[in-house]
């Protein structure tokens, strides 16, 4: 069964929302986006979830130093790579991390095989911030299971096409962030039936 990560959260409730419909992991954002939180609230949030629930801290280009107090802080799991963070910055840091792939062309996924790091995160390379744009890439680019690593699949998800997405690309876990929202702000009906989707595939 595909696992379900839902990002963006910035208040208890919406974390508390994505656990009771059944999501396996939650995303905070760091990095310059409308979904920003900071690290006091984050780790507050971070403090109040289930040990199971992975706790991710999404970043773009920080500074090690930086991105390890972070995650000390908010106790998160995994650090996304959202940036230009070379592989060799990412191996470097000693942490687990999720680096990022942003698809505009099927060449941009050519030789990600042999990326090392346990966990891809495809997601759509259109729009004004690194992700959490709303926008999908065209998933017949992805050669479905071909890849040794777990593959996270982002970019444009919503409840309506979350079933042909898993069908299609047959991902680790699917996150999404702006297709669970109403008005800016994350809809608990919205999640649930997102989550409800994805896990009946």
């Amino acid at each position: 069964m595909t696992k379900v990560k839902v990002c963006g959260i910035r208040r208890e409730e919406e974390a508390r929302w994505a656990i009771e419909a059944g999501a396996d992991a939650v995303g905070f954002v760091f990095a310059d986006s409308k979904r920003r939180i900071d690290v006091e609230s984050a780790a507050r949030i971070s403090a109040s979830l289930p040990a199971h629930i992975w706790k991710i801290g999404v970043f773009v280009n920080e500074s090690k130093e930086k991105l390890k107090e972070i995650y000390r802080t908010v106790n998160l799991d995994y650090v996304q790579l959202h940036g230009d963070e070379s592989v060799f910055f990412a191996e470097d840091l000693d942490l687990p991390y999720i680096k990022v792939i942003s698809v505009k062309e099927k060449e941009d996924i050519y030789g990600i095989d042999q990326c090392p790091g346990g966990i891809i995160l495809l997601d759509s390379g259109k729009g004004p911030y690194r992700g959490g744009n709303g926008t999908t890439f065209n998933w017949d680019y992805v050669d479905a299971g071909s890849f040794p690593q777990q593959l996270i699949l982002a970019g444009g998800l919503n409840p309506d096409n979350v079933r042909e997405a898993i069908t299609k690309v047959r991902p680790y876990m699917v996150d999404v962030s702006s297709g669970v929202e109403t008005d800016g702000r994350k809809d608990r009906l919205k999640i649930e039936s997102f989550i409800r989707e994805a896990k009946s595939v």
